[in-house]
Order: C-alpha cells, then sequence, then structure tokens
C-alpha cells in the first residue's frame, strides 16, 4: 500500500547549493588544525606514537608499539599514518601522519553526501505529486537532501574534534560511511556498491572494531533480504563475503580482545547525547516520527540500523563518545530527511539560537586573540598565564588573514540567511554548519598557540629535558598511560621502557607518577609538570638509580 509521504516540496524548494560555496565550506572545515599543532593528548598522541614506531623501525608492522607495548585492535589505521610518514620525510611527522586522515574526512563527507542522494532518489522517499505540477524533481530534490545531510553533519559538535584526530576512530567512521552508500546506492549503483560493501566491512574490522561490523553485516543482509529490489536482493552474496573477511581480518591482527565494561552510567549517556548529536539528533528523532509510516522504507531502515549498532556500543562501553562517533552519518542522513517536514517556526529559532551562540563564541576568540597580543583587555591574557603557566604568544599574518576571512563570510552568511526570500532545503542547517566552520576556524588560527601549549606534552617532556643527562638515551616509565609513552619517546628521543619491573629495565633513569613511593634503590632527581597542571600532586617524577 503506498501511503502519502509528508514531504511537501515546490520546485523552487530544491534551488542548488552553489558547489563553490560548499567546496570552501568544506575546506574551511577540514584543513584547520592540519598544520601547526603537536600531536594532543590522550588519543590522538598515542596514535601517532603508534605510527612514529612503526616509520622509526622500533615496532614491526604487523605489530604495533610504544615502549614495548602493543597496540590493541587492528594496526590499519597505523599503516596509513605510518606509511605518510615514510613517504614524505619533508614534511613534520605529525603533519605527515595527518594528511591522509585528512583525506578520510573528506571521504566521510562524499560518502555521507552520495548516501543520502541515492536513498532520496527512492521512491518512497520522494515528495507528494501536486494536482497541476509544480512538486520537485526527482534528482534535484534528492541533491538538495543530501546538500543536507553533508551540512548536518559537519554541524555535529560530536565529529568537530574527533575528526581532526589521527585515530583508528576516523578509519571506523570511514567505514561505516561507506558500507552506508553501498546499501543506499544498490539500486543505482550495482558495480559501486558491491565493492563498498566488500571493503567496509573488513576495513571497520582491521580498525578496531569487528564485533559492529559483524553486526552491520547480519542486519544488512536482513535489510536486502527482505528488500524488493532485485539489485539489493543479489548483493546478499557480496555481503556474506565482506562478512567472512571481516571475521578473518579480525582473527589475523587479534581484534576479539573483549574488555570488562562498566556499570552503566545513564546520566552520563545522556548529556553526551544531548550535545555529541546536536543538531543531527533531535532532527533525526524528528524524522523517525514524521515518517513513522513508511519506517520500513529503504531511505529510514538504511540509516537506522547503522545508527542501533553503534547506539548500542556506546551504551554498553559506558557512554563512550568515540563509539557512538559512528551513528553520525546515519544522524546526519536522517536527519536530512526532516528538513521538507520542518515548520518555519523551528527553523527559524534555529537560526537565531546559531546566529547568537556563534557569533558569540566568534567574539570570544577576538577577545582572547587581542588581548594575547595588545594587552589590552588585561584579564584574558591574565587567565592564559595563569592557565598555562609560560605561555608567550607569537604572531602569524596567515593566521590572522584566514581569520578575518573567516569572520567576513559569516558575516555574509547571516546576512544571506536572514533574507526572507530563501526557500532552498538545506537552509536550516546553513547556519549551524557555517558557525561550527567558523568556530573551528578560528581556535584553530587565532587560538591555536594557546591551545596546543595546554594540549601538547611537549612542554612536560621539554621540562624533563632540563633535568636529564645530554648523555642519557634510556628512561624507565612503567605504568605510564601511552600518550606519555608516546610523548616521551617522540620528544624526548629517549629509548622507553614501559614495561617491566624499573630494576630490571636497564636504564639509569626512570619517571614515575607524582604521589607515589620512590621504589627501593631509586632517588628523586626533580618533579615535572604540565604548565597547566594545578594540582601539586599531577606530573612526573624523574628518579635516578643510586
Amino acid at each position: 500500500m503506498n501511503l502519502p509521504t509528508p514531504a511537501i516540496v515546490a520546485e523552487r524548494g530544491v534551488e542548488r547549493l552553489p558547489r563553490l560555496a560548499l567546496l570552501l565550506l568544506c575546506a574551511a572545515y577540514v584543513l584547520p588544525g592540519l598544520f601547526g599543532r603537536d600531536p594532543w593528548r590522550n588519543a590522538d598522541l598515542s596514535s601517532f606514537g603508534f605510527m612514529a614506531s612503526i616509520a622509526q623501525g622500533h615496532a614491526p608492522w604487523w605489530q604495533p608499539a610504544i615502549a614495548g607495548i602493543p597496540a590493541e585492535g587492528g594496526p590499519l589505521p597505523y599503516w596509513l599514518g605510518a606509511l605518510a610518514i615514510k613517504a614524505l620525510p619533508f614534511l613534520d611527522a605529525p603533519v605527515a601522519a595527518r594528511l591522509p586522515y585528512a583525506f578520510v574526512l573528506v571521504g566521510v563527507l562524499v560518502a555521507v553526501w552520495y548516501t543520502c542522494f541515492h536513498l532520496a532518489r527512492t521512491e518512497a522517499a520522494q515528495p507528494v505529486a501536486f494536482a497541476f505540477g509544480g512538486e520537485a524533481q526527482a534528482v534535484d530534490y534528492a541533491r538538495a537532501l543530501a546538500d543536507g545531510a553533508l551540512l548536518a553533519l559537519m554541524a555535529s559538535l560530536g565529529l568537530l574534534q574527533l575528526g581532526h584526530e589521527t585515530t583508528p576512530e576516523l578509519m571506523q567512521l570511514l567505514a561505516v560511511s561507506v558500507y552506508l552508500y553501498g546499501l543506499a546506492a544498490a539500486p543505482f549503483k550495482r558495480g559501486r556498491a558491491r565493492v563498498a560493501i566488500l571493503l567496509a566491512l573488513p576495513v571497520l574490522a582491521a580498525s578496531g572494531a569487528p564485533a559492529v561490523a559483524c553486526a552491520l553485516g547480519l542486519l544488512g543482509l536482513l535489510l536486502n533480504h527482505r528488500s524488493s529490489h532485485d539489485e539489493a536482493k543479489a548483493q546478499r552474496v557480496w555481503l556474506l563475503a565482506s562478512l567472512t573477511l571481516a571475521v578473518l581480518a579480525a582473527w589475523v591482527f587479534n581484534g576479539w580482545a573483549w574488555r570488562v565494561l562498566p556499570g552503566i552510567q545513564f546520566a552520563s549517556l545522556l548529556s553526551l547525547l544531548a550535545w555529541f548529536c546536536w543538531p543531527s539528533g533531535p532532527l533525526a528523532l524528528w524524522t523517525l516520527w514524521r515518517w513513522r509510516r513508511h519506517g520500513l522504507r529503504r531511505h529510514i531502515t538504511v540509516p537506522a540500523i547503522a545508527l542501533l549498532v553503534p547506539l548500542i556500543t556506546c551504551i554498553l562501553m559506558d557512554a563512550s563518545e568515540r563509539a557512538l562517533l559512528l551513528a553520525l552519518p546515519s544522524l546526519a542522513i536522517l536527519a536530512a530527511f526532516a528538513l521538507p517536514t520542518l515548520r518555519r517556526s523551528v527553523s527559524a529559532a534555529v537560526d537565531w539560537f546559531c546566529v547568537f551562540i556563534f557569533s558569540a563564541v566568534a567574539l570570544f576568540g577576538w577577545l582572547y586573540y587581542v588581548s594575547m597580543h595588545t594587552g589590552w583587555p588585561a584579564r584574558p591574557m591574565a587567565n592564559l598565564r595563569r592557565l598555562a603557566e609560560g605561555f608567550e604568544p607569537h604572531f602569524s599574518p596567515l593566521a590572522l588573514l584566514f581569520a578575518i576571512a573567516a569572520t567576513l563570510s559569516w558575516l555574509a552568511l547571516v546576512r544571506w540567511r536572514t533574507a526572507r526570500h530563501r526557500h532552498a532545503l538545506w537552509k536550516s542547517l546553513a547556519l549551524p554548519a557555517g558557525g561550527v566552520a567558523l568556530g573551528w576556524l578560528l581556535v584553530m588560527s587565532l587560538l591555536l598557540p594557546p591551545l596546543d601549549y595546554a594540549r601538547s606534552l611537549a612542554p612536560l617532556v621539554a621540562r624533563l629535558k632540563t633535568r636529564m643527562p645530554a648523555d642519557a638515551n634510556c628512561l624507565a616509565a612503567t605504568g605510564q598511560n601511552l600518550a606519555t609513552l608516546a610523548a616521551l619517546e617522540w620528544h624526548g628521543g629517549w629509548q622507553v621502557k614501559g614495561r617491566g619491573p624499573l630494576n630490571a629495565s636497564g636504564c639509569s633513569h626512570a619517571v614515575i607518577s607524582a604521589g607515589q613511593p620512590t621504589p627501593k634503590g631509586w632517588q628523586v632527581v626533580a618533579q615535572v609538570k604540565r604548565p597547566t597542571d594545578r594540582s601539586g600532586s599531577a606530573g612526573l617524577v624523574l628518579l635516578k638509580r643510586q
């Protein structure tokens, strides 16, 4: 039985988002943070440590390790960064490792756009046909919704930091996005869809998420088995092959290591869902309600299965934001299907909220920047010096130029959006996406020096170096986390022993966490801490063998 869809869209509502503006917006989202900073603690730094250890020959390719501690999950994400470091020796290793991950993020954006485009082309997703014509055409309608899905993904707060790290979760996000594309494109692009399906699940398993890969594969099989499209039914063989390869990849890379999970904290989960999924989350819920009579149609079921698995994983992992990251492509696609059904008052409320919040963020960033370089007003710079002891600002004309361009672009976007003659479906997500891109670009240009100083472990290692003998090349650091071990190896240049008793390490110097008792046979040389640590019990204690 064909039910009327809740989407009522006229031809003027599928106005195309100018491609140059879209490309500039994507560039403003992807490129900031790529250059001019160290790897940040914790996951970003530890992942880079595994990549650098392979590239420098300190660990085998098959078993990446930091200070003798092997990586959990598959090595594929670390291979990507290590290959870039080896292939681009003229670049700083952190920059070289980030470059392929910038392309990974671009791949996620592209896959989400095409996934929504193909889902919106299905018959069940089409808007209501008008009695005398004038309704939106199928391809134009699909393109407008795909633009909306892309804007919704870039507006998602959860993707902002995690999407710009060099971590396995970003490779997992790409694999999930490609898997969604494979399911969505099956009725239209049979060959490409099969290749996408065949690659996505093994990559997901080899990147440390084999359980998610298996769950998505099984749900995909069920979905295609119930599909009315012959092309989707024929895809089941390729799904089985992909699922088999995923299981083999997890077995080869020992990706089935299970961990004891803590108890579920529902307050933390609700708090995470509230900010991490904004604004796609509320819009996705509205889609599920307005399209509830079409719940078994592909444009709803395909993103729904890729939303359900990460959400359950997030709950089982005690509200893990890195597990929830994999739900963002599905949320963005579902959010796009809310756009044809939104009331004008809701759209206006979102617009004014974004204008207020992101304009305040821009004003805050410029205020701190002016204070850093002129001393007026005095309080922002005083706060920075108090929170980041030893920080000294430095001026970058290029950063200032980008920040000015971003601010002027934001003002132009606000003026465009508040014009009453705009009818495009994606208009409600233009300000959220533009505001997030503006905030990220300003932080990565105006405020990058103090932020990098606070988030990097380089200042801690620099303080430790002043206390270490110049000829010391070995350091025992048993009990330290992976990020600290990676910083000691990379920034310090020492051979770090992260396993076994201190006395059996063979090193003349060692570090322990502040507050721990001094081991027998060692004497305290100094205590060092990060410039941003305010607690007297924080930092590292440098020991010397007696």
